[in-house]
């Protein structure tokens, strides 16, 4: 694992498992992408807006705070909450693939309660594999890649890429912003570790 910025050991290792507890419960990562997405919000919002039980809802919102990833912005009552921004490239020792843990990926992986096809792909090609999908579906969108194109990268059949890219088309439409001249994959951070895409 390698990190884009200096920071000490322990508080790379902290974000890592932090981030870890993220990437395995979906109901968590839904709520940090929710608060990523927000910029602050109070308990109340996160329940109305997540649909969560009052008790889930602060048993949630202190996890995240006790882990780390979010942060008290307002301490008077009712207090707000926002997302840290979380910047860990992780590198597989399988494949030699390297990707980057982004509020967007936490994003796709919260969508695994709710969305069949993003919760089959994790099944089977792990966060690991829908971090390479995200990049494939960030350079769709951008007219760079095809699915078949993806599918034959991947070794996986043209549908299941199909499916994954159609999963994740929201989350990408609310990450990325498409207008922006000049952008390229480069500058997404969410690399696969091949510049072929």
């Amino acid at each position: 694992m390698s990190r884009t910025s200096k920071r000490a050991d322990g508080d790379i290792v902290r974000d890592f498992l932090s981030v870890a507890d993220l990437l395995e419960k979906p109901q968590l990562a839904q709520l940090y992408a929710y608060l990523a997405q927000e910029g602050e919000a109070t308990v109340q919002d996160v329940m109305e807006d997540l649909d969560l039980a009052q008790g889930t809802a602060y048993s949630y919102v202190n996890r995240l705070v006790d882990t780390g990833v979010v942060e008290v912005t307002q301490d008077e009552q009712p207090r707000q909450y926002a997302a840290r921004a979380i910047d860990l490239t992780v590198t597989t020792t399988a494949g030699d693939r390297e990707y980057t843990i982004t509020p967007a990926l936490i994003d796709a992986v919260g969508r695994r309660e709710t969305n069949s096809d993003i919760d089959t792909y994790i099944d089977r090609h792990g966060v690991a594999g829908l971090a390479t999908a995200l990049t494939y579906a960030v350079a769709r969108e951008r007219g760079e890649v095809t699915h078949r194109l993806m599918a034959e990268d991947l070794d996986i059949s043209p549908l299941a890429a199909e499916m994954i890219l159609q999963a994740l088309r929201p989350v990408v439409h609310e990450h990325y912003d498409f207008e922006e001249a000049g952008a390229g994959l480069g500058e997404l951070d969410i690399g696969n570790g091949t510049d072929d895409t």
